[in-house]
């Protein structure tokens, strides 16, 4: 137990290390001791064969058949057998009668002796028959084959040749040295190679054991996917290497994404353009296909080696939208406030005026005075059927009103309920107002703004025209980012974009141009739904 707490302890590369080394030693083991039994077995069969031909060679030989005819046939195959034995380094040649009586041994004292061993296949005419047995010399690997009559073809002599099994092992064990020193370099190749892998696998892993890996993943994991804000990590060529939820749902991105360039992701051209130069980026206002995001990028950096860039992404469109909502709501409050600064001086015009004794030209003045405000805002109620737009119109004149700007509905203008979600159609309007309004403050007296909306045959038109000094370039004026004005908090540049972005969704288009007698006319076209007013 203590020293598997010990061993946990170790780094992950020390582990491995320690593994690979058991796995190696065990392997070469096995294939050690399996290359020594088949350097036995091979021992020994070339040994019965080197036995089988030195038999052979001696049967052959005729002198020997000779010799069986003499009346003491050991005078003369006892000193052949011998200097036979002695020139191919065997332990024993015998030469026997087919029934196994010797006339030749290493040990003169068996001469005349029955041979220890298995006789009856080469007494048969057998000649290739090999065994190992145990006879007088101890246990021998050894061959019998007869010796035949070439005139009639009997067995009229048997020889056996063979080796101790000691002499065996003596030659296998000169054959060791050479087994163990190639198991000694494998075994040190394996070990280098571990090695090598387990510094690499240090550097990788910084030394850090499978608990710490393990607990960091998961916090790391568990952070990644809590954050709030969108997270990407690309490489030095672009890709995507990590991305986390809150950047998939903010950029729409497909469910396999790790590995591809960040521009080949479908998004926006710009933001794809943008984060794939690796640049570093500081709060950027960028559209995506529903959301206005803000965009930081920096770069990546580890050890003083460059990884790629870091991008973190907001959603800016609540932000936004709110941003709209409480300008309109200062709007119509400083409407409202100046409505009320002139209803009082006209009232007291009336008072002073009754006070006079001139009560005719009192109500004579009260009533052109609430005709002129009746008038726009009977307009606006008469020709425009969505109750959120026609309340926009008549804030955003009022508004118009105190910057010194006139904005009039054009004759006959009719805009039909159902015609889109109100939310867009207020995004529309009140974007085109906003900035044909500041348009109209840069132009010439007398300012205004006009506000034409119609159905024909290929659908729905609105126009918005202005008195001011038109366009430069109408048709940069709905890509992201562009603005007559300068930069703010928030991010100019986007309401046009924004613009186009509620037109498209509706399956309609947007241009921009400049009107015959100056200013800029911005014309807004949205297929014809079935209206409810």
């Amino acid at each position: 137990m203590i020293l598997l707490r010990l061993v946990r302890r170790w780094s992950l590369a020390a582990q491995l290390f320690a593994l690979q080394a058991a796995l190696v030693a065990l392997v070469l083991g096995g294939v050690g001791a399996a290359t020594y039994l088949q350097f036995v077995g091979d021992n020994e069969r070339e040994t019965a064969e080197e036995m089988l031909g030195v038999a052979h060679t001696l049967a052959a030989v005729p002198d020997v058949a000779a010799a069986l005819d003499d009346p003491d046939p050991s005078a003369v195959l006892q000193p052949l057998t011998e200097r036979v034995r002695a020139d191919t380094a065997t332990d024993f040649v015998v030469v026997m009668t087919p029934a196994g009586v010797r006339y030749s041994h290493t040990d003169p004292a068996e001469i005349g002796r029955t041979f220890i061993g298995t006789i009856g296949p080469a007494a048969a005419g057998n000649t290739t028959f090999t065994e190992t047995y145990t006879g007088t010399l101890g246990p021998s690997v050894r061959a019998v084959v007869p010796v035949v009559d070439p005139a009639d073809g009997r067995v009229v002599a048997l020889v056996s040749v063979g080796r101790t099994v000691t002499a065996v092992s003596r030659e296998l064990a000169g054959r060791l040295p050479l087994l163990l020193a190639v198991a000694a370099a494998a075994l040190g190749a394996a070990a280098l190679g571990s090695w090598l892998v387990s510094r690499w696998l240090r550097r990788t892993t910084h030394d850090m054991g499978p608990a710490e890996l393990s607990r960091m993943y998961e916090y790391y994991d568990t952070v990644l996917h809590s954050v709030r804000e969108g997270l990407l990590l690309l490489d030095r060529g672009g890709r995507v290497q990590l991305v986390n939820d809150e950047a998939r749902r903010l950029l729409t991105l497909p469910a396999e994404t790790t590995g591809r360039p960040v521009d080949a992701l479908g998004l926006p051209h710009a933001l794809g353009v943008a984060l794939a130069a690796g640049e570093r980026r500081s709060d950027e206002i960028h559209l995506t296909a529903e959301r206005i995001v803000v965009v930081n990028q920096a770069p990546a950096r580890w050890a003083g080696r460059d990884l790629g860039t870091v991008v973190t992404l907001r959603d800016h469109t609540e932000l936004r939208a709110l941003s709209s909502e409480l300008e309109t709501i200062r709007g119509f409050a400083q409407s409202l406030n100046a409505q009320a600064h002139e209803a009082a001086n006209q009232l007291h015009t009336v008072v002073s005026l009754i006070e006079l004794g001139r009560a005719e030209e009192a109500l004579t003045y009260a009533t052109a005075e609430l005709e002129l405000a009746r008038h726009l805002t009977d307009a606006v109620l008469a020709g425009i059927a969505v109750p959120e737009l026609a309340a926009l119109v008549v804030g955003k004149a009022a508004e118009a009103g105190e910057r010194g700007v006139e904005l009039g509905l054009g004759e006959g203008a009719q805009v039909p309920d159902g015609l889109a979600d109100p939310r867009d159609l207020v995004t529309i309007v009140g974007n085109l107002l906003d900035n044909a309004v500041d348009a109209s403050l840069d132009g010439p007296e007398p300012r205004w703004v006009r506000l034409d909306a119609g159905c024909d045959e290929d659908g729905f038109v609105l126009r918005v025209s202005d008195s001011g000094p038109g366009l430069d370039d109408p048709e940069a004026a709905f890509a992201s980012g562009w603005s007559t004005k300068p930069t703010d908090g928030l991010g100019r540049g986007l309401g046009l974009a924004l613009v186009r972005r509620a037109v498209h969704r509706h399956g309609g288009t947007v241009s921009a141009g400049n009107a015959p007698g100056g200013g800029a006319e911005l014309r807004v076209r949205l297929p014809v739904r079935e209206a409810r007013a």
